[in-house]
């Protein structure tokens, strides 16, 4: 079935047609004939030529039509899927869009976990340091008391032994031999007395 449209288009271009037939067969018939009316010598081919339009239209309408209406249906088929792809690439793109957002938040939570991951470590590292240097320094101190007592000891040891050798010394000048004998007697009789 062609629409009124079609019908027009139809109509318009078998008026174009005749009428580019009819002048240019008038202006070949005034190239050179010159025996009867110009209209008698025409009027049989445009007889002939208004059958075959009429031959035409009643065996070529119906294929006609059929091919219009099948291109019709074709054209508007193909841009109905043109319009379905469309829709679907529209959709697809606002998908790739949205994964990439939620990448890019993805990316800013990695982002900002590894900021406060990297602070709490830094952190962590400051306060082990704060308590390695606490350590080292009681160890130090105690060290250096430890070193100071022994060092005390050491000296004390010393100045007694100096002071035993002084006083021996000092003794040996005073006593006499009788104040030597004296002091072994009474160191025997302690011990025999002991014993």
């Amino acid at each position: 079935m062609i629409k009124k449209n079609q019908k027009t288009i139809l109509l318009q271009v078998l008026a174009f047609c005749i009428f580019t037939f009819t002048f240019s067969a008038i202006a070949f018939a005034s190239g050179g004939e010159e025996g009867g009316p110009l209209w008698k010598s025409y009027m049989w081919k445009i007889i002939n030529f208004l059958i075959l339009i009429v031959i035409l239209v009643k065996f070529a309408k119906k294929p006609l039509q059929n091919f219009l209406q099948q291109r019709t249906e074709m054209i508007a088929k193909t841009l109905q899927e043109a319009k379905e792809a469309k829709e679907a690439a529209q959709k697809a793109l606002q998908e790739v869009e949205g994964r990439l957002k939620a990448k890019d938040a993805e990316i800013e939570a990695i982002i900002a976990a590894a900021k406060r991951s990297g602070e709490q470590e830094r952190e962590q590292i400051i306060a082990d340091s704060a308590r390695l240097k606490e350590q080292i320094v009681e160890q130090a101190k105690t060290n250096i008391d430890f070193e100071v007592k022994h060092a005390k000891e050491v000296i004390k040891a010393e100045a007694v032994e100096l002071a035993m050798e002084l006083a021996e010394k000092k003794l040996k000048e005073k006593l006499t031999k009788d104040d030597q004998e004296k002091l072994l007697q009474d160191s025997l009789v302690k011990i025999g007395g002991k014993g």
